[in-house]
């Protein structure tokens, strides 16, 4: 009987160890997020210097192009280099000018 005994003990310490042990998860690796190419206005404006009413204002004069989508206003990374290329131009012109 004590040869049971010992067998049901052990039993009873292997299957505590499996029931108390934290189960193992696999991490794997995520894949970077790529970045946004639309951008919200106040985005815009932080990528330019710039405060927010001004980047409101240069889209509502049309200066800086921006979409529409649903009721959301979004701004392209290329509409934002665009402008400042086109603000560097006209400066640079008009230093040439003078």
């Amino acid at each position: 009987m004590d040869a049971r005994n010992t067998e049901i003990a052990e039993l009873v310490a292997r299957l505590t160890v499996l029931m108390t042990a934290q189960p193992t998860v696999e991490v794997t690796a995520s894949r970077p997020m790529p970045s946004r190419v639309l951008l919200t206005v106040e985005e815009a404006a932080k990528q330019l210097g710039i405060g927010k009413t001004k980047a409101y204002e240069l889209v509502r004069s049309g200066d800086l192009e921006s979409v529409q989508i649903g009721r959301l206003r979004r701004i392209h990374v290329d509409a934002i280099n665009a402008y400042a290329a086109r603000l560097v131009a006209e400066q640079s012109n008009d230093r040439t000018a003078a």
